[in-house]
């Protein structure tokens, strides 16, 4: 079951949901709710990209910049 919230938008953002909402036969609700769902679902991916890159060797730069001096890189 749907719950209620208020949230406090910019003016400028609130025009330009209606507008949408009106334009694409949405209602306000819907929009929101997709656009939460859309930031959870980067969240989510981020949080495993970084849990996939865990055990990845950690590189100061300073070391990063002596290995490409190293080998001619710069």
């Amino acid at each position: 079951m749907p719950k209620r919230a208020t949230i406090y938008l910019e003016p400028e953002l609130h025009t330009a949901l209606k507008v949408k909402a009106a334009h694409t036969e949405r209602s306000m609700s819907e929009l929101v709710n997709e656009a939460v769902r859309q930031s959870l679902r980067e969240d989510q991916e981020d949080l495993q990209a970084f849990a996939d890159r865990a055990a990845e060797p950690v590189m100061s730069y300073e070391a990063l910049l002596a290995d490409l001096k190293a080998h001619g890189k710069i």
